[in-house]
């Protein structure tokens, strides 16, 4: 579960959850309800603590021991909801080295941040179906089925659906290197 490996990272950086709270800004009786599995967190406590641990978001979700071959079945992908901003992303790589696959489900409305953040890496979004508007450093790039957009994730970003339809799309990001 999501908890034992945030506690299993925070370990091996020898991080207390104190410490690990004032990194993140996440208090910590959230962080220690989350590493018992005891409260599922957000999307945003999630950017926080992989943040403060240096990680790309989704390696929170990467198995300890890593095959070299990896087969993620439709059913046993790994997933993270945020309700409130009508987004949800599903894990289609294994969480682990240069390249991080994610399909992404966005409700008419919704958005994949509150505000534009950036990260080190780089992405290339796809989209499969409806539309799509790309937020980077404040320009918009409207996407249709079919378009595609690729850019530097260090720059603030963020996934809009303006439409009146669901919208899915593929992201390939390579996650930083720490």
């Amino acid at each position: 579960m999501i908890g034992t490996r945030i506690r299993e990272l925070r370990s091996e950086r020898n991080l207390t959850v104190a410490q690990l709270a004032t990194a993140s800004g996440v208090p910590s009786a959230l962080l220690s309800q989350v590493e018992r599995n005891r409260d599922d967190p957000s999307l945003e406590t999630l950017r926080k603590i992989a943040k403060a641990l240096e990680l790309p978001l989704f390696s929170l979700f990467q198995e300890s021991d890593p095959a070299l071959v990896a087969v993620i079945r439709a059913d046993a992908r790994v997933g993270v909801e945020s309700p409130s901003e009508g987004i949800t992303y599903t894990r289609v790589s294994p969480g682990r080295g240069l390249l991080e696959v994610l399909e992404g489900h966005l409700l008419p409305g919704g958005s994949s941040a509150g505000e534009p953040w950036s990260h080190p890496s780089e992405e290339c979004v796809l989209v499969l179906r409806g539309r799509l508007v790309v937020e980077v450093s404040g320009i918009t790039h409207e996407l249709e089925a079919g378009d595609s957009c690729y850019f530097d994730s260090s720059l603030p970003h963020r996934y809009l659906n303006t439409g009146t339809e669901p919208t899915d799309f593929i992201i390939a990001a390579t996650p930083p290197s720490y």
